[in-house]
Protein backbone atom coordinates (compact mmCIF):
# COMPACT_ATOMS: atom_id res chain seq x y z
CA UNK A 1 0.00 0.00 0.00
CA UNK A 2 1.20 3.72 -0.76
CA UNK A 3 0.48 6.06 1.71
CA UNK A 4 1.24 9.78 1.69
CA UNK A 5 1.81 11.16 5.64
CA UNK A 6 1.25 15.35 5.65
CA UNK A 7 3.10 16.68 8.70
CA UNK A 8 6.52 15.75 10.22
CA UNK A 9 5.75 16.35 13.68
CA UNK A 10 5.59 13.45 16.14
CA UNK A 11 2.63 12.13 15.53
CA UNK A 12 3.46 12.17 11.59
CA UNK A 13 6.87 10.75 11.94
CA UNK A 14 5.73 8.09 14.66
CA UNK A 15 2.89 7.16 12.07
CA UNK A 16 5.06 7.07 8.91
CA UNK A 17 7.55 4.74 11.05
CA UNK A 18 5.21 2.77 11.93
CA UNK A 19 3.93 2.33 8.70
CA UNK A 20 6.89 1.84 6.96
CA UNK A 21 8.10 -1.19 9.06
CA UNK A 22 5.07 -2.85 8.26
CA UNK A 23 6.46 -3.13 4.74
CA UNK A 24 4.21 -0.12 3.55
CA UNK A 25 5.32 2.36 0.51
CA UNK A 26 5.31 5.73 2.53
CA UNK A 27 6.21 9.32 1.47
CA UNK A 28 5.65 12.12 4.26
CA UNK A 29 5.55 15.81 3.11
CA UNK A 30 6.44 18.97 5.35
CA UNK A 31 7.46 22.40 5.09
CA UNK A 32 10.64 21.78 6.93
CA UNK A 33 13.91 20.81 5.03
CA UNK A 34 15.45 20.29 8.58
CA UNK A 35 13.33 18.06 9.81
CA UNK A 36 12.71 16.17 6.44
CA UNK A 37 16.70 15.76 6.32
CA UNK A 38 16.42 14.15 9.85
CA UNK A 39 13.56 11.71 8.50
CA UNK A 40 15.83 10.89 5.51
CA UNK A 41 18.73 9.89 7.40
CA UNK A 42 16.33 8.18 10.02
CA UNK A 43 13.42 5.96 8.19
CA UNK A 44 12.81 4.18 4.78
CA UNK A 45 10.46 6.93 3.14
CA UNK A 46 10.31 9.18 0.82
CA UNK A 47 10.36 13.13 1.61
CA UNK A 48 8.75 15.66 -0.12
CA UNK A 49 9.27 19.43 0.92
CA UNK A 50 6.16 21.12 0.23
CA UNK A 51 2.56 21.82 1.40
CA UNK A 52 -0.15 19.31 1.83
CA UNK A 53 -2.27 21.81 0.11
CA UNK A 54 -0.53 22.28 -3.20
CA UNK A 55 -1.08 19.56 -5.70
CA UNK A 56 2.19 20.15 -7.13
CA UNK A 57 3.74 18.50 -3.57
CA UNK A 58 1.46 15.86 -3.43
CA UNK A 59 2.05 14.81 -7.17
CA UNK A 60 5.65 14.65 -5.97
CA UNK A 61 4.30 12.32 -3.24
CA UNK A 62 3.35 10.17 -5.96
CA UNK A 63 -0.80 10.83 -5.09
CA UNK A 64 -1.64 9.01 -8.14
CA UNK A 65 -0.75 5.76 -6.55
CA UNK A 66 -1.42 6.37 -3.16
CA UNK A 67 -4.25 4.31 -1.14
CA UNK A 68 -4.43 7.00 1.91
CA UNK A 69 -3.27 10.06 2.65
CA UNK A 70 -3.11 10.72 6.75
CA UNK A 71 -3.10 14.92 7.26
CA UNK A 72 -1.69 15.25 11.16
CA UNK A 73 -0.44 18.40 10.91
CA UNK A 74 -1.00 21.03 14.03
CA UNK A 75 -3.42 22.75 11.29
CA UNK A 76 -7.06 21.79 11.08
CA UNK A 77 -7.09 23.98 8.18
CA UNK A 78 -4.85 22.55 6.66
CA UNK A 79 -5.61 18.78 7.46
CA UNK A 80 -8.73 19.42 6.02
CA UNK A 81 -7.71 21.17 2.84
CA UNK A 82 -5.62 18.27 2.33
CA UNK A 83 -8.07 15.86 2.53
CA UNK A 84 -10.31 17.60 0.42
CA UNK A 85 -7.81 17.90 -2.27
CA UNK A 86 -6.34 14.39 -2.17
CA UNK A 87 -10.14 13.26 -2.67
CA UNK A 88 -9.98 14.85 -5.91
CA UNK A 89 -6.89 13.96 -7.29
CA UNK A 90 -8.33 9.92 -6.91
CA UNK A 91 -7.47 9.03 -3.36
CA UNK A 92 -10.10 7.03 -1.78
CA UNK A 93 -9.17 6.88 1.86
CA UNK A 94 -7.90 9.89 4.19
CA UNK A 95 -7.16 10.02 7.82
CA UNK A 96 -7.69 14.30 9.44
CA UNK A 97 -6.17 15.08 12.91
CA UNK A 98 -8.86 17.89 13.82
CA UNK A 99 -8.23 19.44 17.33
CA UNK A 100 -10.58 22.14 17.39
CA UNK A 101 -14.29 21.52 19.37
CA UNK A 102 -15.42 23.86 17.08
CA UNK A 103 -14.79 21.77 14.08
CA UNK A 104 -16.18 18.04 15.79
CA UNK A 105 -19.61 19.62 16.92
CA UNK A 106 -22.90 19.84 14.84
CA UNK A 107 -22.40 23.19 13.33
CA UNK A 108 -18.90 22.12 11.40
CA UNK A 109 -20.53 18.27 10.50
CA UNK A 110 -21.55 20.00 7.10
CA UNK A 111 -17.70 20.87 6.32
CA UNK A 112 -16.19 17.94 7.78
CA UNK A 113 -18.16 15.90 5.21
CA UNK A 114 -17.43 17.95 2.40
CA UNK A 115 -13.91 17.57 3.08
CA UNK A 116 -15.03 13.61 2.81
CA UNK A 117 -12.23 12.61 5.37
CA UNK A 118 -12.98 8.70 6.17
CA UNK A 119 -11.37 8.76 9.55
CA UNK A 120 -10.50 11.74 12.09
CA UNK A 121 -8.73 11.66 14.92
CA UNK A 122 -7.92 13.78 17.91
CA UNK A 123 -4.60 12.88 19.59
CA UNK A 124 -5.01 15.46 22.18
CA UNK A 125 -8.47 13.52 23.50
CA UNK A 126 -6.54 10.02 23.42
CA UNK A 127 -3.59 11.19 25.24
CA UNK A 128 -6.51 12.20 28.14
CA UNK A 129 -7.75 8.88 27.55
CA UNK A 130 -4.90 7.07 28.21
CA UNK A 131 -4.21 9.02 31.39
CA UNK A 132 -8.00 7.74 32.76
CA UNK A 133 -6.87 4.17 31.99
CA UNK A 134 -4.08 4.91 34.31
CA UNK A 135 -6.10 5.82 36.99
CA UNK A 136 -8.13 2.53 37.46
CA UNK A 137 -4.70 0.37 36.97
CA UNK A 138 -2.25 2.46 39.47
CA UNK A 139 1.01 1.31 39.18
CA UNK A 140 0.80 0.50 35.63
CA UNK A 141 2.51 2.26 32.53
CA UNK A 142 0.00 1.22 29.75
CA UNK A 143 -3.39 -0.43 29.83
CA UNK A 144 -5.07 -1.78 26.56
CA UNK A 145 -8.91 -2.91 27.01
CA UNK A 146 -8.91 -5.35 24.34
CA UNK A 147 -12.06 -7.76 23.15
CA UNK A 148 -14.91 -5.42 24.92
CA UNK A 149 -12.66 -5.14 28.15
CA UNK A 150 -13.27 -8.85 28.76
CA UNK A 151 -9.40 -9.27 28.32
CA UNK A 152 -6.76 -6.72 29.62
CA UNK A 153 -3.50 -5.83 28.26
CA UNK A 154 -1.18 -3.76 31.14
CA UNK A 155 2.25 -2.87 30.85
CA UNK A 156 4.39 -2.65 34.10
CA UNK A 157 8.25 -2.51 35.23
CA UNK A 158 9.16 -5.22 37.45
CA UNK A 159 10.14 -4.06 40.90
CA UNK A 160 13.12 -5.85 42.87
CA UNK A 161 10.50 -7.23 45.57
CA UNK A 162 7.73 -8.54 43.01
CA UNK A 163 6.88 -12.17 43.76
CA UNK A 164 7.48 -13.07 40.21
CA UNK A 165 11.55 -12.06 39.92
CA UNK A 166 13.43 -14.79 38.94
CA UNK A 167 10.58 -17.10 38.56
CA UNK A 168 10.68 -18.31 34.62
CA UNK A 169 7.91 -18.29 32.75
CA UNK A 170 7.88 -22.28 32.36
CA UNK A 171 7.43 -22.49 36.51
CA UNK A 172 4.22 -19.93 36.14
CA UNK A 173 2.89 -22.34 33.80
CA UNK A 174 2.69 -25.29 35.80
CA UNK A 175 2.18 -23.75 38.70
CA UNK A 176 -1.18 -21.89 37.39
CA UNK A 177 -2.44 -25.26 35.54
CA UNK A 178 -5.00 -25.91 34.21
CA UNK A 179 -6.27 -22.84 33.84
CA UNK A 180 -4.23 -19.78 33.33
CA UNK A 181 -6.04 -16.12 34.01
CA UNK A 182 -2.38 -14.59 32.31
CA UNK A 183 0.21 -14.71 30.23
CA UNK A 184 3.37 -12.53 29.45
CA UNK A 185 3.04 -11.49 25.87
CA UNK A 186 6.17 -9.29 25.60
CA UNK A 187 9.67 -8.67 27.95
CA UNK A 188 11.30 -5.36 27.79
CA UNK A 189 15.37 -5.62 28.85
CA UNK A 190 17.29 -2.69 28.29
CA UNK A 191 17.09 -1.75 24.50
CA UNK A 192 15.43 -5.07 23.55
CA UNK A 193 12.22 -6.02 23.22
CA UNK A 194 10.68 -10.00 23.07
CA UNK A 195 7.90 -12.55 22.26
CA UNK A 196 9.18 -15.04 25.23
CA UNK A 197 8.90 -18.45 25.84
CA UNK A 198 8.42 -20.98 28.31
CA UNK A 199 12.44 -20.88 28.73
CA UNK A 200 12.33 -17.12 29.34
CA UNK A 201 13.24 -16.22 33.31
CA UNK A 202 12.03 -13.28 34.67
CA UNK A 203 14.47 -10.73 36.35
CA UNK A 204 13.98 -7.38 38.47
CA UNK A 205 13.47 -3.76 35.72
CA UNK A 206 12.30 -5.52 33.50
CA UNK A 207 9.12 -4.51 31.65
CA UNK A 208 5.97 -6.78 31.05
CA UNK A 209 3.29 -6.53 28.92
CA UNK A 210 0.16 -8.72 30.47
CA UNK A 211 -2.82 -10.26 29.20
CA UNK A 212 -5.33 -11.27 31.41
CA UNK A 213 -8.77 -12.21 32.14
CA UNK A 214 -10.47 -9.07 33.56
CA UNK A 215 -11.41 -11.24 36.94
CA UNK A 216 -7.60 -11.70 37.34
CA UNK A 217 -6.93 -8.28 37.92
CA UNK A 218 -5.71 -8.33 41.53
CA UNK A 219 -3.90 -11.50 41.54
CA UNK A 220 -1.69 -10.32 39.02
CA UNK A 221 -0.93 -6.58 41.03
CA UNK A 222 -0.11 -9.02 43.35
CA UNK A 223 2.55 -11.46 41.47
CA UNK A 224 3.63 -7.60 39.90
CA UNK A 225 4.22 -6.49 43.30
CA UNK A 226 1.76 -3.46 42.99
CA UNK A 227 -0.74 -1.59 45.49
CA UNK A 228 -4.06 -0.96 44.21
CA UNK A 229 -5.12 2.06 45.96
CA UNK A 230 -8.27 4.77 44.60
CA UNK A 231 -6.57 7.96 43.19
CA UNK A 232 -8.30 10.68 44.61
CA UNK A 233 -6.52 13.59 44.25
CA UNK A 234 -4.86 15.11 40.90
CA UNK A 235 -2.83 17.69 39.59
CA UNK A 236 -2.25 18.50 35.99
CA UNK A 237 0.99 20.71 35.47
CA UNK A 238 0.12 22.91 32.02
CA UNK A 239 -3.45 23.73 31.40
CA UNK A 240 -3.70 23.26 27.39
CA UNK A 241 -6.32 21.08 25.49
CA UNK A 242 -4.80 17.51 26.67
CA UNK A 243 -5.66 19.26 30.42
CA UNK A 244 -9.26 20.85 29.70
CA UNK A 245 -10.70 17.38 28.70
CA UNK A 246 -8.67 15.24 31.33
CA UNK A 247 -10.25 17.62 33.82
CA UNK A 248 -13.65 17.96 33.08
CA UNK A 249 -13.65 13.77 32.97
CA UNK A 250 -11.71 13.53 35.96
CA UNK A 251 -14.35 15.53 37.68
CA UNK A 252 -16.99 13.54 36.39
CA UNK A 253 -15.60 10.65 38.25
CA UNK A 254 -14.82 12.46 41.68
CA UNK A 255 -11.19 13.35 41.73
CA UNK A 256 -10.33 16.77 42.92
CA UNK A 257 -8.69 18.20 40.38
CA UNK A 258 -5.68 21.29 40.44
CA UNK A 259 -4.80 22.83 37.28
CA UNK A 260 -0.99 24.83 36.97
CA UNK A 261 -0.61 27.02 34.17
CA UNK A 262 1.53 29.66 32.81
CA UNK A 263 -0.25 31.94 30.68
CA UNK A 264 -2.56 34.22 32.81
CA UNK A 265 -5.02 34.44 30.16
CA UNK A 266 -5.37 30.79 29.69
CA UNK A 267 -5.59 30.42 33.49
CA UNK A 268 -8.33 32.84 33.75
CA UNK A 269 -10.10 31.40 30.30
CA UNK A 270 -9.73 27.98 32.19
CA UNK A 271 -11.20 29.11 35.60
CA UNK A 272 -14.19 30.57 33.57
CA UNK A 273 -15.07 27.11 31.85
CA UNK A 274 -13.66 24.53 34.28
CA UNK A 275 -16.12 25.22 37.90
CA UNK A 276 -15.46 21.93 38.95
CA UNK A 277 -11.65 22.37 39.00
CA UNK A 278 -8.88 24.75 40.96
CA UNK A 279 -7.15 26.91 38.79
CA UNK A 280 -3.80 28.54 39.33
CA UNK A 281 -1.32 30.46 37.49
CA UNK A 282 2.27 30.04 37.75
CA UNK A 283 5.44 28.58 36.32
CA UNK A 284 5.61 24.46 36.65
CA UNK A 285 9.43 24.31 37.15
CA UNK A 286 9.72 27.21 40.20
CA UNK A 287 10.09 24.83 42.99
CA UNK A 288 8.70 27.85 45.69
CA UNK A 289 5.54 27.99 43.73
CA UNK A 290 5.16 24.20 43.40
CA UNK A 291 5.64 23.90 47.39
CA UNK A 292 2.49 26.75 47.41
CA UNK A 293 0.47 24.68 45.73
CA UNK A 294 1.43 21.44 47.14
CA UNK A 295 2.33 19.71 44.82
CA UNK A 296 3.80 16.55 47.27
CA UNK A 297 0.17 16.14 48.05
CA UNK A 298 -1.42 14.64 45.07
CA UNK A 299 -1.99 11.04 44.33
CA UNK A 300 -1.34 11.96 40.94
CA UNK A 301 0.80 14.32 38.84
CA UNK A 302 0.15 14.99 35.06
CA UNK A 303 2.58 17.44 33.46
CA UNK A 304 1.64 18.46 30.08
CA UNK A 305 3.17 21.12 28.70
CA UNK A 306 4.83 21.15 24.99
CA UNK A 307 8.31 21.58 27.28
CA UNK A 308 9.91 17.70 27.45
CA UNK A 309 12.45 19.34 29.71
CA UNK A 310 9.64 21.70 32.20
CA UNK A 311 7.57 18.08 32.52
CA UNK A 312 10.63 15.91 33.71
CA UNK A 313 11.37 18.53 35.69
CA UNK A 314 8.33 19.31 37.66
CA UNK A 315 7.49 15.36 37.88
CA UNK A 316 11.32 14.83 39.50
CA UNK A 317 10.32 17.70 41.82
CA UNK A 318 6.57 16.02 42.60
CA UNK A 319 7.85 13.13 43.65
CA UNK A 320 10.59 14.00 45.84
CA UNK A 321 7.69 15.80 47.90
CA UNK A 322 5.85 13.19 48.17
CA UNK A 323 3.55 12.88 44.99
CA UNK A 324 1.97 9.51 44.29
CA UNK A 325 2.05 8.46 40.85
CA UNK A 326 4.09 11.12 38.32
CA UNK A 327 2.96 10.76 34.47
CA UNK A 328 4.88 12.96 32.23
CA UNK A 329 3.76 13.86 28.81
CA UNK A 330 7.21 13.71 26.20
CA UNK A 331 7.80 14.01 22.71
CA UNK A 332 11.40 13.03 22.14
CA UNK A 333 11.72 9.43 22.33
CA UNK A 334 15.43 9.55 23.19
CA UNK A 335 14.24 10.65 26.70
CA UNK A 336 12.41 7.41 27.08
CA UNK A 337 15.22 5.59 29.07
CA UNK A 338 16.21 8.16 31.28
CA UNK A 339 12.80 8.55 32.79
CA UNK A 340 12.26 5.59 34.29
CA UNK A 341 15.86 5.59 35.07
CA UNK A 342 15.49 8.79 37.62
CA UNK A 343 12.22 7.91 38.66
CA UNK A 344 9.48 8.99 37.00
CA UNK A 345 6.37 6.28 36.83
CA UNK A 346 5.12 6.41 33.28
CA UNK A 347 5.60 8.47 29.85
CA UNK A 348 2.89 9.19 27.37
CA UNK A 349 3.19 11.02 24.09
CA UNK A 350 0.24 11.71 21.75
CA UNK A 351 1.78 9.96 18.83
CA UNK A 352 0.70 6.31 20.38
CA UNK A 353 -3.02 6.70 19.97
CA UNK A 354 -2.80 8.30 16.60
CA UNK A 355 -1.02 5.60 15.63
CA UNK A 356 -3.77 3.06 16.84
CA UNK A 357 -5.97 4.72 14.85
CA UNK A 358 -4.24 4.97 11.56
CA UNK A 359 -2.86 1.60 11.93
CA UNK A 360 -6.86 -0.23 12.72
CA UNK A 361 -7.63 1.86 9.64
CA UNK A 362 -5.32 0.65 7.20
CA UNK A 363 -5.96 -3.04 8.45
CA UNK A 364 -9.35 -3.41 7.60
CA UNK A 365 -9.74 -6.81 9.24
CA UNK A 366 -7.89 -5.60 12.65
CA UNK A 367 -10.83 -5.17 15.25
CA UNK A 368 -7.94 -2.76 17.63
CA UNK A 369 -4.19 -2.28 17.65
CA UNK A 370 -2.03 -0.55 20.41
CA UNK A 371 1.19 0.42 20.02
CA UNK A 372 3.80 2.02 22.80
CA UNK A 373 6.29 3.83 23.37
CA UNK A 374 8.67 1.14 24.71
CA UNK A 375 10.01 -1.37 22.10
CA UNK A 376 8.27 -2.75 19.09
CA UNK A 377 5.58 -5.17 20.18
CA UNK A 378 2.37 -4.24 19.21
CA UNK A 379 -1.36 -5.99 20.42
CA UNK A 380 -3.77 -6.84 17.49
CA UNK A 381 -7.38 -7.83 17.77
CA UNK A 382 -8.78 -9.98 15.31
CA UNK A 383 -12.14 -12.25 14.70
CA UNK A 384 -11.13 -15.30 13.59
CA UNK A 385 -12.91 -15.59 9.95
CA UNK A 386 -14.89 -18.87 9.38
CA UNK A 387 -13.12 -21.32 7.28
CA UNK A 388 -9.63 -19.27 7.97
CA UNK A 389 -6.57 -21.39 8.87
CA UNK A 390 -7.09 -20.94 12.44
CA UNK A 391 -10.97 -22.12 12.34
CA UNK A 392 -11.23 -25.47 13.67
CA UNK A 393 -6.89 -25.39 14.28
CA UNK A 394 -4.86 -25.58 17.50
CA UNK A 395 -3.34 -22.84 18.91
CA UNK A 396 -0.09 -25.06 18.46
CA UNK A 397 -0.51 -26.00 14.58
CA UNK A 398 -0.66 -22.49 13.22
CA UNK A 399 2.84 -22.28 12.27
CA UNK A 400 3.50 -18.61 13.43
CA UNK A 401 5.97 -16.71 13.20
CA UNK A 402 8.26 -17.30 16.47
CA UNK A 403 8.13 -13.43 17.63
CA UNK A 404 4.21 -13.70 17.55
CA UNK A 405 2.25 -15.13 20.59
CA UNK A 406 -1.75 -15.79 20.56
CA UNK A 407 -2.36 -13.97 24.71
CA UNK A 408 -6.02 -14.82 24.99
CA UNK A 409 -9.37 -15.30 22.93
CA UNK A 410 -12.74 -14.39 23.76
CA UNK A 411 -15.70 -16.85 22.55
CA UNK A 412 -19.52 -15.76 23.21
CA UNK A 413 -17.91 -13.09 25.90
CA UNK A 414 -15.67 -15.49 27.62
CA UNK A 415 -12.07 -15.12 27.73
CA UNK A 416 -9.81 -17.73 27.79
CA UNK A 417 -5.78 -17.43 27.92
CA UNK A 418 -4.68 -19.46 25.02
CA UNK A 419 -2.25 -22.38 24.88
CA UNK A 420 -0.88 -24.50 22.57
CA UNK A 421 -3.76 -27.43 22.73
CA UNK A 422 -6.61 -24.24 22.70
CA UNK A 423 -9.14 -24.89 19.64
CA UNK A 424 -9.93 -21.81 17.87
CA UNK A 425 -13.41 -21.54 16.37
CA UNK A 426 -14.48 -18.86 14.14
CA UNK A 427 -15.73 -15.61 15.38
CA UNK A 428 -13.46 -16.11 18.38
CA UNK A 429 -11.94 -12.43 19.01
CA UNK A 430 -8.00 -13.13 19.61
CA UNK A 431 -5.48 -11.25 21.28
CA UNK A 432 -2.15 -11.44 19.70
CA UNK A 433 1.30 -9.50 20.34
CA UNK A 434 3.71 -9.43 17.70
CA UNK A 435 6.38 -7.44 16.23
CA UNK A 436 6.04 -5.23 13.13
CA UNK A 437 7.48 -7.28 10.57
CA UNK A 438 5.01 -10.50 11.48
CA UNK A 439 1.57 -8.80 11.40
CA UNK A 440 1.07 -9.47 7.71
CA UNK A 441 1.27 -13.63 8.42
CA UNK A 442 -1.10 -13.13 11.20
CA UNK A 443 -3.55 -11.45 9.05
CA UNK A 444 -3.39 -14.10 6.37
CA UNK A 445 -3.83 -17.04 9.33
CA UNK A 446 -6.40 -15.23 11.15
CA UNK A 447 -8.36 -13.64 8.11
Amino acid sequence: MHVIVIGAGEVGTYVADRLSREGHDVAIIDLNPDRLRQIDEDLDVLVVEGSGTHPEALRRARVADADLVVSVTKNDAVNLLSSQLSKLLGVKRTVVRIEAAELRGKDAAELLRKAEADLIIDPDSEAAEDVLELLDFPGTDEVAKMAGGEVLVIGARLAADAPLVGRSLKDLGEEFEPAWDFVVGSISRGDETIIPRHNHCLEAGDHLRIALKRRAQRSVFELLGLQRSKLQKVMLLGGGRTAEILAKRLAERGVSVKIVERSAARARALAEKLDEAMVHEGDITDADFLDEVEVGQFDMVVALTGDDDANILACLYAKSQGAGETVAVVHRLALLKLLGDVGIDVALSPRTATANGVLRFVRGDVTAVETFLQGNAEVLELEVTVDSLADGAQVKDLGLPKDVLIGAFVRDGKAEIARGPSRLRGHDHIVAFAVPAAVDEVRRVFG
